[in-house]
């Protein structure tokens, strides 16, 4: 379910050469993978917080969007990567 969530919602952005990876390529230099399903440092707290308060270009998404339930499924899911 936590991979639903993600590609509906997250893959648009977050995939290679897209706003979001392409965002996180810059910020990490390298450090870090700039695709989300290829990090394993990502923690279900920050997940969360960043999916309902948004950042930089992020947008927010509200409860009618992704719901609590999906909310936790897809940090079960992004906690568990790499993929």
């Amino acid at each position: 379910h936590g991979k639903a969530v993600y590609d509906k919602w997250c893959l648009p952005c977050h995939r290679a050469g897209q706003v979001g990876a392409v965002q996180l390529e810059m910020r990490y230099k390298g450090a870090l993978p700039a695709v989300l399903t290829e990090r394993a440092d990502l923690q279900p707290a920050l997940i969360g917080l960043l999916v309902r308060k948004g950042g930089q270009v992020m947008p927010i998404f509200r409860k009618t969007e992704i719901s609590d339930a999906e909310l936790a499924a897809l940090t079960a899911y992004l906690a568990g990567s790499p993929k």
